[in-house]
């Protein structure tokens, strides 16, 4: 499929209802799919404002294929990797989203980052961080945004300090398609979402005034999550307008599973296949989730707990302002020079 094809494709008009042969959804589905990763594609290529069509487009496509795979059965897809899923966020996000808590430019993030972000590292604590943040984090029926449904969020605020406790917290449920009452909510073995929960309520796509206090909030406070290239695939084509600002340089991204990675020295000692940097496993290295307890996978209990790790992985490295310099002052008066000899 070319891009010519794909934009075709897109303001075709289609019937899925119709279709009952698996063979034929499956392959709509993937025609939709590869449309969509195409168009995606050219439209962040193309110069800002000099787009060949609007971002609605895409999204439109996706919202027309969720139903394809509803039909064909989300179950069946759950093994099959999807195409419109980012797996990390670009480098030029990490380094503006460390720029952004230093009060640094990013020009002197990428200096220390060098080649491939790869001593990123060294950047996130090179200076101390501050300023406020939201946390945010979605559960979905799907892994991959254009497939499945947004069923959860939540989101908090807290300021970048060693004390600081998240405020004004939010949470929302979503509606999916009735199909589910009988069938069960995809993944619910994950996140314990039930249709009870989601019976009544208004699709995420179709909640109007959330979407728009949500893009305002992305607008005016740098969003943090784990693993943040998760809800960013998904804010793309969920949120109506996010892609627009974030092409638009409207939008910072800090992801706290790359702030774990980066400088929780742990990560590096303990085997991969651990998953050391996920978020109830560093979590429970932080202390801010015991032993015996488990990560809820709930949007709002989660952003807390994210909050909380970064908050105790921060302080663990003195990068508030004025840690390291008491830190340094405490070391000094442990361990005073002893004078030298005159030789006299």
């Amino acid at each position: 499929m070319n891009l010519s094809q794909a934009i075709e494709l897109a303001n075709a008009f289609a019937l899925p209802g119709f279709m009952t042969d698996d063979a034929a959804l499956d392959d709509e589905r993937r025609k939709n799919e590869e449309a969509i990763s195409l168009l995606s594609a050219a439209w962040w290529e193309a110069p800002l404002g000099q787009e060949a069509f609007s971002y609605d487009l895409v999204r439109q496509l996706a919202d027309r294929n969720r139903p394809v795979c509803d039909s064909y059965g989300a179950d069946r897809l759950r093994d099959r990797a999807g195409m419109n899923l980012s797996r990390r966020l670009p480098d030029t996000d990490l380094i503006h989203g460390v720029a952004w808590m230093q009060g640094r430019s990013d020009e002197e993030v990428a200096r220390t980052a060098g080649p491939d972000a790869r001593d990123l590292g060294i950047a996130y604590v090179e200076a101390p961080v501050s300023g406020a943040i939201c946390g945010f984090d979605i559960e979905t029926t799907s892994k991959d945004p254009d497939r499945g449904y947004i069923i959860n969020l939540g989101l908090a605020f807290m300021d970048l300090t060693p004390t600081a406790i998240p405020h004004d917290g939010h949470v929302a449920y979503f509606g999916i398609p009735s199909i589910y009452a009988e069938k069960g909510v995809p993944l619910s073995e994950i996140h314990q979402i039930s249709w009870d929960d989601l019976a009544g309520k208004r699709p995420f796509r179709d909640d109007r005034r959330v979407q728009e206090a949500l893009l305002a909030t992305f607008k005016a406070y740098p969003l943090m999550a784990h693993n943040a290239s998760f809800e960013d695939s998904w804010l793309m084509l969920h949120l109506n307008g996010y892609a627009e600002a974030r092409k638009a340089g409207q939008i910072t991204l800090i992801d706290s599973r790359d702030i774990c990675r980066r400088i929780d020295p742990d990560v590096r000692s303990l085997p991969r296949e651990s998953s050391p940097a996920a978020l109830e496993h560093w979590a429970r290295r932080r202390g801010t989730l015991s032993a015996d307890e488990k990560e809820r996978h709930l949007g709002l209990e989660d952003v807390f707990l994210m909050l909380a790790t970064v908050q105790a992985e921060f302080n663990e490295r003195n990068l508030f302002p004025g840690q390291r310099e008491e830190a340094e002052k405490a070391a000094a008066k442990a361990h005073p020079k002893k004078k030298r000899s005159s030789g006299v």
